[in-house]
């Protein structure tokens, strides 16, 4: 079950069909979706989390983490829309397209997805891709 939760006045536009689409992603990548919660936040709210559970001190636009058991997936996903909405105009990009691309990042995390070496950033782009093109 995918759920939506709010720390911040932003609302989904969509919803239903943002989980729809999330839940299609998961089948199409051979896992079985469990529990998933995206929690949006501001940078502030997003920021604590990643000093105090990761020891990072920098501002981020997601942090997820994964508790998902063998091919069931799991895990909180917290997005910054402070982020997003800054990401979206310095790649001049809809902040719709640049949510999306966001919240299945962190799905495909989940999938096993990696983006920390080049070409690993590389098919995790091509991965985002081929999903925003069938949301």
């Amino acid at each position: 079950m995918i759920s939506f939760n709010y720390e911040t006045d932003f609302k989904l536009n969509n919803p239903h069909a943002v989980s729809q689409w999330i839940s299609k992603t998961i089948e199409e990548e051979n896992r079985t979706e469990g529990e998933i919660n995206y929690i949006f936040c501001n940078d502030e709210y997003l920021y604590k989390i990643n000093v105090d559970f990761l020891n990072h001190d920098t501002l981020t636009d997601i942090i997820s983490f994964d508790y998902s058991v063998g091919n069931e997936l799991h895990g909180d996903i917290y997005i910054s829309i402070d982020r997003v909405k800054e990401n979206a105009n310095d790649f001049a990009v809809d902040f719709q397209d640049e949510l999306a691309r966001v919240m299945i990042h962190g799905v495909l995390h989940y999938c096993g997805y990696k983006d920390k070496l080049e070409h690993e950033a590389k098919t995790m782009r091509r991965k985002e891709d081929f999903y925003l093109g069938r949301r």
